[in-house]
């Protein structure tokens, strides 16, 4: 077993998505602005798609019910106080951060949307980010990255680790399955990595760590984490060489003009939102949750029968199975459980493998094939030896011995109806 995650690092998960209002999806983008050169131009930015989700269908999720509640002694206002511009620059500048945080309208743009219409959002991020953080911080330290992007995962996913995009990328950290791959995070038909929130996260440093070794620029590095580095490096052509962000902005595809910004707003939300009257709500989780290894394939309604907990409990802290089994079979797996149910397990654990095993797997190793008829009475009956007459064909001696044109060939080893006069065919009569 690993050692016990403080602040619940690994727990209930996907019911952090699950927000308190917006009763419709989210416009898939928002008009800014933009003063340049003294000229104003309006210009559409795409949003992260954390802001696009129909968040409404998500609030009937069983672990929002049973897990998330506005707490007694905190209550997000519904009025959200405004500033000048010089205090949001004044408080981007002083977040403690290696990564640049200017302030522009597009910024402004974001932060209006979090502490606005996106408020009760911001309230559920802020309780995930309690369980979800320390994951993300451990990985981040360990490649000496920045730790502001611990947040990422926000704009990414809204810290849901079974979030799947349009495209196909999974995961707290949205990988797509081939970079997944890249770095080790394996996807098939029973499971997928990249929705581990420990395993992708280390991966994410990686990968994160790369970028920077090419780009040597954060923003740089966040827009290619977006987009791709081949569109950035397309982008940076476009721009002459240049290598700002700022510069290439409008080279770059819609969605990430709108990344690098969001990213700006979350970190400023995450650490300014006292002021703008959002709380975050309460959770009720299991304290502390650990891991057991398994080397057989295991079934969540085997534990749940044993452990005394439901298939959704075990499901919420193992995301990364895809059909509630766990393939031990195939390669060494591991399977979280909050620890007082831990103990439960290894008491029992060898009942709980073989509880409803041949109910919930079909483990048969080979099966026998049905033999045809032509086989089946292969060498059964009276051997006798028809010698073939002109005219005659295998149908006309078929009827007459009352048995199949398909058995005298089995019998007589044939590929095909073609006969002649004088020769004997095998006949074993019923």
């Amino acid at each position: 077993m690993d050692r016990t995650f403080r602040f619940s690092q690994y727990l209930t998960s996907i019911f952090l998505i699950s927000i308190l209002s917006l009763s419709s999806a989210v416009a898939q983008s928002v008009d800014v602005v933009i003063n340049e050169n003294g000229i104003q131009h309006t210009e559409e930015i795409m949003l992260p798609p954390s802001m696009t989700y129909p968040l409404d269908s998500l609030l009937n999720d069983w672990k929002a019910k049973n897990y998330v509640s506005i707490g007694q002694d905190c209550e997000t206002s519904t009025i959200n106080p405004e500033f000048s511009e010089e205090v949001y620059m004044d408080r981007l500048s002083r977040i403690p951060s290696v990564m640049e945080m200017p302030y522009n309208e597009v910024v402004r743009k974001f932060i209006d949307m979090y502490t606005g219409r996106l408020r009760n959002h911001v309230s559920f991020m802020l309780s995930a980010s309690n369980f979800y953080v320390p994951i993300f911080e451990e990985a981040l330290d360990a490649y000496n990255l920045p730790m502001e992007l611990k947040y990422l995962p926000i704009i990414e996913s809204a810290l849901n680790p079974s979030a799947t995009s349009r495209a196909g990328a999974s995961g707290l950290w949205q990988f797509m399955i081939t970079t997944g791959k890249l770095y080790g995070l394996e996807s098939n038909s029973l499971l997928d990595e990249r929705r581990d929130p420990i395993k992708s996260s280390w991966a994410a440093a990686r990968h994160l760590k790369d970028l920077y070794d090419i780009y040597k620029d954060w923003n740089l590095v966040l827009a290619a984490y977006n987009c791709g580095p081949g569109n950035v490096n397309k982008a940076i052509r476009r721009a002459k060489g240049e290598t700002d962000y700022w510069k290439i902005y409008n080279y770059l595809p819609k969605e990430t003009r709108g990344y690098v910004p969001g990213f700006i707003a979350i970190n400023y939300v995450m650490n300014y939102y006292c002021d703008h009257n959002i709380c975050p709500m309460e959770t009720n989780i299991p304290e502390h949750t650990d891991t057991i290894q398994v080397n057989k394939k295991l079934h969540f309604s085997q534990i749940a029968d044993l452990c005394d907990m439901s298939v959704d409990q075990i499901k919420s802290l193992n995301p990364q199975y895809k059909r509630d089994i766990i393939p031990g079979d195939s390669k060494q797996a591991i399977v979280r459980l909050p620890l007082d149910k831990v103990s439960v397990f290894l008491d029992v654990q060898d009942s709980i493998y073989n509880h409803r095993f041949d109910e919930l797997f079909k483990n048969r190793r080979s099966v026998a094939v049905a033999s045809t008829s032509t086989k089946s009475t292969a060498g059964k009956g009276n051997l006798v030896y028809h010698t073939i007459r002109q005219g005659e064909t295998l149908s006309t001696i078929a009827n007459k011995h009352r048995v199949t044109v398909k058995q005298i060939q089995s019998w007589n080893g044939m590929t095909n109806t073609r006969i002649g006069a004088g020769k004997k065919l095998k006949i074993y009569k019923q």
